[in-house]
């Protein structure tokens, strides 16, 4: 007993350092450079070629291609389609994301696999039901067709798969936010004597309100740049139904190799805000939640 309690107090004075052994793990590493060359493979290489493509003769067929009054037009027509599809969608948004926050009521989870439907339909898919549904042999389509209303191959068409594809962005965006803000600021305005439409202005916009921005942007996005949907409504119509990817994909088809890079590049720098503006619109959301 005397020895172990010498030992013990030897051990106590004398304390020798442990030495923990730390294997270094190369897999990060590993990971880390699977996904850059994976991205680089699939987005920056190809991202970097059409930039290359589009300048390799200088500005001067970009300018040429933008004088085009196809090129125009096409331009006109996708940012058409993006101002009218936005606040409509907004607005569907922002009413499903209330109705879905606040309230509990039967059909609830199947109200949010309806929002969610865009996400698992192929562009293409959708843009086929709306030629089944508003065709000239479509369930509506005699009756559009006697009162001389045309859906399929015009403008009205291409707007109904704008807004189906972007539709559930907003919604998926405010309702989280909705859900952490919680109903305690709502009920104390409601307690001080304000009235529905003041309580979602004055106290639920500013809670969401980047919650909200991300939302309209990834919509906006969404809009300008949907190919599959619109070129089955649109007839792809040069100077008439022809948005801007569409654009670029008859040019490239007749051999205009740089008005289709051009057009490419307006695409590409939509791109490029919209990631910065999500990166900020993610920085300001996730500090709002704090």
């Amino acid at each position: 007993m005397a020895n172990l309690n010498s030992s013990l107090n030897n051990s106590q004075n004398n304390p020798e350092p442990v030495k923990i052994k730390q294997n270094k793990s190369f897999a990060p590493a590993i990971l880390i450079t699977i996904a850059f060359v994976y991205l680089g493979l699939v987005l920056l290489i190809p991202a970097a070629n059409v930039f290359v493509t589009a300048f390799s003769k200088g500005f001067t067929p970009i300018l040429e291609a933008v004088k085009r009054p196809d090129f125009q037009n096409a331009i006109k027509l996708t940012v058409s389609l993006a101002v009218v599809a936005l606040p409509l969608n907004t607005i569907f948004g922002l009413s499903a994301a209330w109705a879905i926050a606040r309230n509990k009521f039967p059909g609830k989870a199947f109200l949010l696999s309806i929002i969610d439907l865009p996400f698992s339909i192929s562009p293409v898919v959708a843009g086929l039901m709306i030629v089944l549904l508003y065709g000239r042999l479509g369930w509506f389509g005699s009756w559009l067709e006697a009162n001389n209303i045309k859906i399929i191959f015009a403008f009205p068409g291409m707007l109904l798969a704008t807004i189906f594809v972007s539709m559930p962005f907003i919604a998926r965006e405010v309702i989280p936010v909705l859900d952490e803000m919680g109903t305690d600021q709502e009920e104390a305005a409601r307690t001080l004597g304000a009235n529905d439409w003041q309580i979602f202005w004055r106290v639920v916009i500013p809670n969401i309100r980047w919650g909200l921005l991300y939302g309209l942007v990834l919509t906006n996005a969404r809009a300008m740049g949907e190919f599959g949907a619109v070129s089955v409504v649109s007839g792809n119509i040069a100077s008439k139904t022809q948005s801007l990817p569409l654009f670029v994909e008859e040019s490239y088809k007749q051999y205009e190799t740089e008005v289709a890079y051009s057009a490419a590049v307006l695409l590409a720098l939509l791109a490029v805000v919209t990631l910065v503006l999500k990166e900020i619109l993610e920085r300001r959301t996730h500090n709002s939640r704090k």
